[in-house]
């Protein structure tokens, strides 16, 4: 696999960070949320939510890319939460399967919080990220939350470091 290049996003990128999100999940949470439900995202609608959030000055957002096209994004910034743990959380990391082991997500990681102080939400049961953050330092703190979309739930924990 070709090397990836990390920078910043532009709101060009808003589309491919959108097809990472949207397939990303699809990936990511097969097992905790249904196929009809992952399969309605619209790619569309992420990006304009992604333009949005690319043009917001209090979001750092980042893309990998290989062979131009965009692989994997991240996003973080201050905690969005009045009590957060820490003054930056790792709002979002997302890398298509394709591109596991490849050392895309680490790098993401390391530009949007390196080893600072931060925390993260991760989907309860979801053994692949937890081992990933764990291995960058990151701990469950115990505190969790009911994520809801649409007429389903996802049960998300804290991870600090």
């Amino acid at each position: 696999m070709p090397p990836s290049t990390v920078r910043h996003a532009v709101l060009a990128d808003a589309a491919g960070i959108a097809r990472v999100h949207v397939q990303a999940w699809k990936e990511a949470y097969a097992h905790l949320l249904p196929a009809a439900y992952l399969d309605a995202r619209s790619v569309d609608a992420y990006a304009e939510r992604w333009r949005t959030i690319i043009a917001d000055p209090m979001t750092e957002v980042l893309v990998a890319e290989q062979d131009g096209e965009v692989v994997g994004w991240a996003s973080a910034g201050p905690g969005r939460e009045p009590d957060a743990p820490r003054t930056r959380e790792l709002e979002g990391i997302y890398v298509l399967a394709s591109t596991y082991g490849t050392g895309i997500g680490q790098a993401l990681l390391d530009h949007a919080v390196g080893t600072a102080p931060a925390f993260l939400w991760i989907a309860e049961h979801n053994p692949r990220a937890e081992t990933f953050y764990r291995r960058n330092g990151f701990v469950r703190d115990g505190t969790a939350k009911r994520e809801h979309l649409g007429p389903h739930t996802l049960e998300a924990v804290r991870m600090v470091r």
